[in-house]
């Protein structure tokens, strides 16, 4: 999938990796792809909430080579 902008948040526990994504969307272009990268756990839960709050759609989770959890967020709007 293409990227516009990753975040590396490995080392941020909750609410920082959402409060990071939130920062950094208005400078994506709609259409383009938000990748979170966190260990934190509370990220499954976190990330596709704010896109439903938000009216983004929360693409899905993969795992980075390093084995970290990669979240992918589409900016609609």
């Amino acid at each position: 999938m293409n990227v516009s902008l990753e975040l590396d948040c490995r080392d941020m526990l909750c609410p920082l990796p959402v409060i990071e994504l939130a920062k950094a969307f208005p400078g994506v272009p709609v259409g383009g792809v938000v990748a979170v990268v966190t260990r934190d756990v509370a990220a499954r839960t976190d990330v596709p909430a704010w896109c439903r709050m938000r009216g983004q759609e929360y693409v899905g989770e993969e795992t980075t080579d390093d084995g970290v959890p990669r979240h992918l967020v589409r900016r609609l709007s």
